[in-house]
């Protein structure tokens, strides 16, 4: 009986052991597990900071001179354009961190800045690849439209968030090559199928999407507080009809969770156009100075310009407007409409004789 309980002892004291052992050497395995993780997450975060810097602007002649290998201070018209549409693309696609908007993994698929400013880029490029397919690129309505423009069109215009295939940056990439072929063809003196007519109706056609586009961001902007409006759809024509019946007066409010959307996405669509604008000074320098104009285009771009600022604040502030803190939405809606309405008195000014 006693050699049985020692045996039963023994036996229960060797199998703690074995229980002692065995959970010391998971606890050590979760415990090394978790450190992995934390240090993960550390260098994600890090790797997240970095990846949310916004580009700077460039330099638009430089821009011309890599694309078109153009030496020189008068390119052939046209150079400008397509050198910072391609010089949009390329940065939005090879900045730090690369193209962010369809990523699915850590860290990119914690960020939302980044990728709102990147949807705001791509809408002005798109905008303008149509404008110069549609208009700058033929002579005439009836005229036969630049296949490789036609084709870099339908490149941008794929859907920004796709990951899989084809991704987007796949597809962007081609839009790119595209735009490179025309490129390549418009400088060559010895190719005539290529063709960018700087004309003063041109110029507006654009800036009549520019202006619709800017309008829509300063009303977002400035919705980041609320604000009841009177509806203004029909205003101007008595017999006007819609649709669907509004009512006179609505109440629009931009849901809090997407004020900093709104906010990046008019910060990049602003960091787009400044290019844009500063090519266009270049292609249709002589437009704008028969019209007087040249000034009201620099107007434009240094509204824009104070866009771009440094943001010191880590997170986008939605204050009242008069209130204690600040309201970044509607100091960025103030450059917006002052370069909306500067776009506005620049399209009547190349309207004129």
């Amino acid at each position: 009986m006693d050699i049985g309980i020692k045996r039963f002892c023994v036996w229960l004291s060797s199998s703690w052991q074995d229980l002692r052992a065995r959970f010391g050497e998971s606890h050590r395995f979760v415990k090394f597990a978790a450190g992995l993780f934390v240090l993960y997450l550390v260098f994600a975060v890090m790797i997240g900071i970095y990846w949310s810097f916004e580009p700077d602007l460039f330099d638009v002649r430089q821009q011309v001179q890599r694309e078109a290998k153009f030496e020189g201070d008068t390119p052939v018209t046209g150079l400008a354009t397509s050198a910072a549409l391609i010089g949009v693309m390329d940065t939005v696609l090879n900045k730090s961190g690369g193209y962010l908007s369809n990523d699915v993994m850590p860290p990119g698929i914690w960020l939302d800045n980044i990728p709102n400013w990147e949807y705001g880029a791509i809408i002005q490029v798109r905008d303008l690849t149509k404008a110069m397919r549609e208009a700058y690129s033929r002579s005439q309505s009836q005229s036969t439209e630049d296949k490789a423009l036609a084709l870099a069109e339908s490149r941008f215009n794929f859907d920004h968030r796709s990951w899989w295939l084809p991704s987007t940056e796949g597809e962007y990439e081609e839009g790119i090559d595209y735009l490179r072929d025309y490129t390549q063809r418009l400088a060559d003196a010895d190719e005539m199928n290529a063709q960018f007519y700087a004309r003063a109706d041109n110029l507006r056609y654009w800036l009549s999407t520019v202006e619709t586009r800017l309008g829509s961001l300063s009303q977002r902007l400035s919705a980041s507080v609320g604000q009841r409006r009177i509806n203004l759809d029909l205003a101007g024509d008595s017999v006007a009809r819609q649709s669907t019946a509004t009512p006179s007066e609505l109440k629009v409010k931009t849901p809090w969770r997407e004020i900093d959307d709104v906010f990046y996405e008019a910060r990049g669509s602003a960091w787009a156009l400044i290019h844009f604008l500063r090519a266009a000074e270049m292609d249709f320098a002589d437009v704008l100075e028969k019209k007087n104009a040249r000034i009201s285009l620099q107007q434009i771009i240094r509204e824009l310009e104070g866009t771009q600022q440094q943001l010191y604040s880590p997170m986008i502030l939605n204050g009242s407007g008069f209130g204690v803190l600040a309201n970044h939405s509607l100091v960025m809606a103030s450059y917006i409409s002052r370069a909306n309405a500067a776009i506005i008195d620049l399209r009547e000014l190349l309207a004129q004789g």
